[in-house]
């Protein structure tokens, strides 16, 4: 059984999707339409660098997934990190493209307006000695936002104390930390006022049962509905969950479009 994977952001770059704008005129029109700018140019030359905004880089990077996603046949589940999701609900048919593309637009407004915030990503050490470390350094404004791999975290919060609780970390044996270039403390409770005001936004639209099946990052099981993508805004990225899920229902073949992260990742859980 065979699975299809979609990252989410961070993996904008400029020039993505530059060979597919062509290849599916109708789909870039009405993407140009729903963000009320021409998506190439951003994806492509992204002239005044907003690739790097939150607001910009989440619909551009859904929007090429998307694309990339058109030509993939022949999976029987899908699943997507974070913004990734997104896709791998359209790709299941919970939500049509344009009406996808709406929610990630008013998402990464939403997500963008929480500024102050930090995130670092940990390797080498496993999430429960990335947890004690923070524990120990008696820092509240700072959580475990991304599990994932065994040994691959990504903490958040506030932008001061995540710098004191990297430097914590870094004196675990093994640990190797990276700052992430972000503004917002994503995927923390420092993200409930949007995730609030996103509530709003998605009961305005229609989801309809999955015809292929869409496990949730969220909780590492099947998705079940709309609160799912609230919550998951200030709820940790459970990749490893969502990995074990996947693979005790059969799945054995993973597939990727826009890059080779998450395939990687697979191959780090146990």
């Amino acid at each position: 059984m065979r699975c299809l994977l979609f990252p989410g952001q961070g993996v904008q770059r400029k020039g993505m999707g530059a060979e597919l704008f062509a290849r599916f005129p109708e789909a870039t029109a009405l993407a140009d339409e729903v963000l009320g700018y021409s998506v190439e140019e951003l994806c492509v030359r992204d002239p005044e660098r907003r690739l790097r905004d939150t607001r910009y880089a989440q619909p551009a990077v859904f929007f090429v997934n998307a694309l990339m996603g058109l030509s993939e046949i022949g999976h029987d589940y899908y699943a997507g990190h974070s913004l990734g999701e997104y896709n791998a609900l359209v790709a299941g048919g919970v939500l049509e493209l344009a009406d996808a593309l709406r929610l990630v637009r008013r998402r990464a407004e939403l997500m963008s307006e929480i500024t102050g915030g930090g995130m670092s990503a940990v390797q080498g050490v496993p999430v429960a000695f990335v947890r004690r470390a923070l524990i120990e350094t008696g820092l509240t404004g700072v959580f475990v936002a991304n599990l994932n791999a065994d040994t691959q975290t990504t903490i958040a919060g506030d932008r001061t104390e995540v710098a004191v609780a990297a430097k914590a970390i870094a004196l675990l044996p093994g640990a190797r930390v990276v700052p992430i270039n972000v503004s917002g403390p994503f995927h923390t409770p420092l993200m409930a006022p949007a995730e609030a005001r996103f509530r709003e936004v998605l009961a305005e639209f229609d989801f309809r049962p999955a015809i292929t099946p869409v496990v949730s990052s969220v909780t590492g099981a099947l998705f079940d509905g709309p609160d799912l993508l609230a919550r998951q805004l200030s709820s940790p990225v459970e990749w490893v969950r969502t990995v074990t899920t996947l693979r005790a229902a059969g799945l054995t073949d993973f597939d990727e479009v826009h890059g080779r992260t998450l395939s990687s990742l697979v191959h780090k859980i146990a």
